[in-house]
């Protein structure tokens, strides 16, 4: 299975230079957050893979409208094709605003799953819009990852952590990493994968 993931900052191949059958290879398409509800939108009405997502910390600003004919995993466990992927988005909180939480709030968020991890025994892949704490984050607040991933990804040890958030470009990023058995991908701009 084909998965295309996309982050933070819309392609300009897939957006600006887009032709039709671009997206014909992928099976599944996983966004992280922090792109706009019109280019998900767009992506979902020329594929015939689901879109599925969790918002990041400048999504959900009042009046924003949600991406049509996209799938929001925040909080869940969903199944595509035999696999079980589980989303988290959001950041640290760093200023007042939508999406952005303290350790402990993530924390709680992760505590809420567990009967859904229990029920399917764990997850292949887990999406969020921030990384992990001291693997691939930033050192200030606003990029530091969460310590409530770091407990996930050593107790159920799913293939893929996929996040997005701390941009390549900023030069000090990995796109690729490992974590134990985990493969670590930072779905910036956009980045594509075989499961």
């Amino acid at each position: 299975m084909k998965i295309l993931t996309i982050s933070d900052e819309e392609s300009k191949l897939l957006w600006d230079h887009f032709q039709p059958g671009m997206l014909d290879e992928y099976d599944l398409i996983i966004s992280c957050g922090d792109l706009s509800p019109h280019y998900l939108s767009f992506l979902a009405t020329f594929t015939h893979a689901p879109v599925l997502y969790v918002n990041g910390n400048h999504d959900g600003k009042t009046g924003a409208p949600e991406p049509e004919g996209c799938i929001c995993i925040e909080n869940k466990i969903v199944i595509y094709n035999g696999i079980r992927i589980m989303g988290l988005g959001g950041s640290m909180k760093y200023k007042n605003g939508p999406n952005q939480y303290t350790q402990r709030e993530m924390c709680r968020r992760v505590n809420k799953m567990k009967l859904k991890l229990m029920y399917h025994k764990g997850i292949d892949i887990l999406v969020t819009h921030s990384p992990a704490f001291g693997i691939n984050d930033g050192k200030d607040l606003p990029h530091m990852g969460f310590k409530a991933f770091n407990k996930l990804l050593d107790k159920y040890s799913p293939k893929y952590f996929i996040h997005g958030h701390v941009h390549l470009n900023y030069g000090r990023y990995k796109r690729v990493s490992t974590y134990n058995d985990t493969i670590i991908i930072n779905a910036y701009k956009r980045y594509a994968f075989d499961y």
